[in-house]
Order: C-alpha cells, then sequence, then structure tokens
C-alpha cells in the first residue's frame, strides 16, 4: 500500500492573497512593498495563473493610493470598440447603442490604481490614446471633446515580451518605455519548489469545507507526479487539479489516479489512431464548461484551468459561438 502524508508543511507567509513558503516569493514581495511607496507605472510579466492581478492589487493596497478606488479590465476579451468605451466612457448618443453617458474606466479609477491586463494585446489603434493619457492626465469621453482629469497610476500585466512584441510591430514603443518604468518578474509555480504542496494543501482546505469529500491525506505517487508536473496553467490550474481530485476520487486519501491525465503522466492519445484529435478535445472541453457554466466565460476558463484571456483567444481561434 502506498504511503501517504498528511499536511506536514511549514506554515506558508500569506502576502495579500499571495501564499508561499519559497525564498524566491518572499524576496518578490519585499520587491513589491519597495515599488508600491513609488508612483511609477508598473509592468507585471508572468504566465497565465500565477497571480498577475493579485501583485497589481498588492501595489495599490500598499501604496499612498490605498484609499482611492481599484479598477481591472483584461485587454484580451474586448473588441477594440468595446475597450474604448470602457476605458474612456462614451456620451448619450455617440454611436449606435449609446443610449446614455456612461463614465470610462479612467475616470472611475481617479485618484487610484487601473489594472491592464494582458496589455499586449491592447489594440494598435488604441495606443496612441493610452499614450496621450499617461502623458497629459487628461481625456475626453468616446463623442465629446470635454477634458476630464485622469491621476491614475497604472498597473500592466503580460504574459509575452513587450519589446518582443515592438519588434514585430504590434506594441508601440513609445507606450512600452511609458508603461514599463519598473518591470517586475513573477515566477512560474515550478520555479517555487515546495510551494506546489503547500498550495495544494492549501485547496484541499478550501474543497475539504464542502464536505462532499474530506481529504486528511496525500499518497506520496500523487505527491511525486505534482511535483514532476510542468504546470503550464501555473496556479489556477493546480487549483482545477484539486477540484478534479475531489469530484473523481473517493475515501479520505487523495491518489494518484485521483489526478488528471496529465498530472498523472500519461501519454497523449496520438491523432490518427482512432481517438480524438487535441484539437477535437479541446474544442469539446470548451464547450463543456460553457454549458456547465452558463456561457459565464469567468466560470467556464476557471473550470478549464486556464485564464479568461487565454479563453477568449481559443474561442475566437475555434470561431465557438
Amino acid at each position: 500500500m502506498a504511503k501517504a502524508r498528511k499536511n506536514e508543511s511549514q506554515k506558508p507567509t500569506v502576502f495579500h492573497g499571495m501564499v508561499t513558503v519559497a525564498p524566491r516569493m518572499l524576496d518578490f514581495f519585499a520587491t513589491i512593498e519597495r515599488v508600491a511607496k513609488s508612483e511609477a507605472n508598473v509592468l507585471v510579466r508572468g504566465e497565465s495563473g500565477t497571480g498577475k492581478e493579485l501583485v497589481a492589487r498588492a501595489i495599490h493596497a500598499l501604496s499612498d493610493r490605498a484609499k482611492g478606488p481599484f479598477h481591472a479590465l483584461n485587454c484580451a476579451t474586448l473588441t477594440s470598440e468595446m475597450m474604448q468605451s470602457e476605458l474612456f466612457g462614451h456620451v448619450k448618443g455617440s454611436f449606435t447603442g449609446a443610449i446614455a453617458d456612461r463614465k470610462g474606466l479612467f475616470e472611475a479609477a481617479h485618484n487610484g490604481t487601473l489594472f491592464l491586463d494582458e496589455i499586449a494585446e491592447m489594440p494598435m489603434d488604441l495606443q496612441p490614446r493610452l499614450l496621450r493619457v499617461l502623458q497629459d492626465r487628461q481625456f475626453s469621453p468616446v463623442g465629446s471633446f470635454k477634458q476630464i482629469k485622469a491621476n491614475i497610476r497604472l498597473v500592466s500585466a503580460t504574459h509575452q515580451s513587450l519589446r518582443h512584441q515592438v519588434e514585430e510591430g504590434q506594441f508601440r514603443a513609445d507606450l512600452m518605455y511609458r508603461i514599463r518604468v519598473v518591470p517586475l518578474f513573477l515566477p512560474r509555480l515550478s520555479e517555487r519548489g515546495k510551494d506546489i504542496e503547500v498550495l495544494a494543501w492549501r485547496f484541499i482546505e478550501e474543497f475539504n469545507k464542502q464536505k462532499q469529500r474530506v481529504i486528511a491525506a496525500i499518497d506520496d505517487a500523487a505527491v511525486n507526479a505534482l511535483y514532476a508536473y510542468s504546470w503550464p496553467g501555473n496556479i489556477r490550474e493546480l487549483r482545477n487539479n484539486i477540484e478534479y481530485a475531489f469530484v473523481m476520487g473517493m475515501g479520505d486519501v487523495l491518489r494518484l489516479e485521483d489526478l488528471t491525465p496529465e498530472v498523472r503522466g500519461e501519454p497523449v492519445p496520438a491523432q490518427g489512431t482512432g481517438q480524438p484529435s487535441l484539437r477535437q478535445d479541446e474544442i469539446h472541453s470548451i464547450r463543456e464548461a460553457l454549458r456547465l457554466s452558463k456561457n459565464k466565460k469567468a466560470e467556464a476558463a476557471e473550470k478549464l484551468g486556464m485564464s479568461r484571456a487565454t479563453l477568449w483567444r481559443k474561442i475566437r481561434e475555434y470561431d465557438l459561438k
């Protein structure tokens, strides 16, 4: 019988919603504290699921703007027209469907912090307008000549290299320098060592409270698999795996067979062998998640273990309606 271990991990540090025992992350937290004291715009680099919005919220909470508003927008989920309206707001009658004045996020975040996730996805036609707001600290809503003050601190995030995007002609160099005054690099989960086990127990404790299944130990084979897996979806994917284990397994021990096939190290079915292709599998998984979540994209992304930005890109890529 496989050995099983109980939760004997060292007590983690909890920093504005982020949990760790990794020295690298503790150093990262110290950097956040230093950066928060300034007014400099910050660019957070990190893969999907690493917690970039938590970093932005921590910077806001530790800054002199903490009593001001915090607003967030994912640039990968909106068309250019929708993003323009979200950021700048609009006046009644400025375009079809504008039945009333609407305040934009630049105005709503005045004297606070605005977080723009996946900023590399911002359409080229909006980039000059964002640059002007950052330079002039004011803007005009869509359909208006009125100038409105925008005293905001910008925290942006991306999983891509903005320098590469600039070289490819997909991002303005002057805007990159304006938003990337302080770059922060958020480590991948696979680089955080014992945090994998610490966070797994954190999620187990969360799901134990639902009483569907109460897990008291993890067998060694499952622990070894958790450490061996590369976690491309990072913390979000780990949480998704623990939830999967609660649904698929039984008893008070989380076993290797309770984890998803990817984490168990099972080979991916080859195309042309009568098995569904990877593309077909992914399309089916996305459609099923959207059905179960009643087309709520954030909830579907959570079920799939991916970010909302990734889900939106795949919906467009596969032309899913």
